[in-house]
């Protein structure tokens, strides 16, 4: 709805669209920054669409308007994101649309950041006609992690999960195997691409020795943090993580960390954050700039941050093979309060990957802009 909570007009719905569209080409590339995507439209034609491509590159309206030139004049311009009034490492949004001569601005969401904000304001104050919240839903989950980033102290945590039918994570030997197939398997990297940092636990580090890198899609800009719920640091330094960590920056967190084995760690390159528990350990990594995580598992750090009502979205990917007795069951370590209380979550997306089923379940609701 627009401030005035007067009905969307359907062609406001469908270039809105389009902008959150665009803006996904933005995945892994514009961090710390939103996504955005703009789309500018005169006389019922699209004559120019933009997206933030990267971080400290041209904003979405700014490309949009390039794209569309002397045809910006009079059009109305539709942008997931409230333009930026504010200069920083590119010039406010908003003096481009002013220069540029457009007729209307529409945008999704206002901006949540206290310094970019304003921008409606702006353009009102030029004779610019602005609406707020055409698509806002779809504009502030797109951005869930920025927009949370204002009103919380911990990351926006995504916990991936891939299960079998009879919803377990590992049959009965424990040992490595994959459950899921290729495109599923390249899903987890795309969603690794988007995020701050990646997590697993100590238990699936063993098991799996996993390297947690992006491949098989495009690299993001900076390569996400490797984090090991480790409770005493006893990470192998053999381990993949351990034998890369010069490379790609790597974090143990440990509530009783074994000063023999910080000290090994170190040698290896792995940094170890002492935190009393999970919660700490979320706010510690927000103070380092990690505003989006994703957990990977195993049972036991799901459990944990699950019980703790730490967790936003959960990530089911599903696979066609029953493990039988024996299993490890995905939430063996949730306990019956909290397993009600996770009862009937909202569904967000499904999408089949081959023969893999992917869920995204609404564990939090989408953050409201402050």
């Amino acid at each position: 709805m627009t401030e005035s909570s007067t009905p969307e007009p359907e062609p406001d719905r469908t270039y809105m669209r389009r902008a959150l569209e665009l803006a996904r080409r933005g995945w892994g590339q514009t961090a710390p920054n939103p996504l955005v995507g703009a789309v500018v439209v005169r006389d019922g034609e699209i004559v120019g669409e933009g997206w933030h491509a990267r971080y400290g590159e041209a904003h979405a309206e700014v490309a949009a308007l390039r794209e569309a030139g002397a045809r910006a004049k009079g059009a109305t311009v539709y942008v997931s994101l409230e333009p930026c009034d504010h200069e920083g490492k590119t010039p406010p949004c908003t003096r481009a649309l002013i220069d540029a001569g457009v007729a209307r601005v529409v945008a999704a969401i206002r901006d949540p950041n206290p310094r970019a904000s304003g921008g409606a304001e702006r353009l009102r104050a030029a004779g610019i006609p602005v609406a707020l919240g055409v698509e806002g839903d779809a504009a502030r989950e797109l951005n869930a992690p920025f927009v949370a980033a204002f009103t919380r102290d911990r990351p926006w945590v995504t916990l991936k999960l891939a299960l079998s039918l009879d919803g377990a994570i590992a049959d009965a030997t424990r040992r490595q195997r994959w459950l899921t197939g290729a495109a599923s398997r390249r899903e987890v990297h795309r969603l690794r691409a988007g995020s701050d940092a990646v997590a697993v636990g100590a238990g699936t580090v063993r098991a799996d020795d996993p390297l947690l890198t992006v491949r098989d899609v495009p690299p993001p800009r900076v390569a996400p943090l490797r984090v090991v719920f480790d409770r005493t640091g006893s990470l192998d330094p053999a381990s993949s993580l351990a034998r890369t960590a010069r490379e790609i920056p790597t974090l143990v967190v440990a509530t009783a960390p074994e000063p023999v084995r910080v000290e090994r760690l170190a040698e290896a390159g792995v940094e170890v954050l002492h935190a009393a528990s999970v919660d700490e350990a979320l706010r510690q990594l927000f103070a380092r700039g990690v505003r989006s995580l994703l957990v990977e598992g195993g049972a036991e750090l799901a459990g944990d941050m699950l019980t703790r009502a730490l967790v936003d979205r959960l990530i089911i990917f599903q696979a066609p093979v029953v493990l039988g007795a024996g299993a490890l069951p995905a939430f063996g370590c949730v306990p019956p309060a909290d397993a009600d209380r996770l009862m009937r979550l909202p569904i967000l997306e499904r999408r089949a990957f081959d023969d893999d089923l992917m869920t995204v379940y609404a564990i939090t609701p989408t953050p409201e802009v402050p």
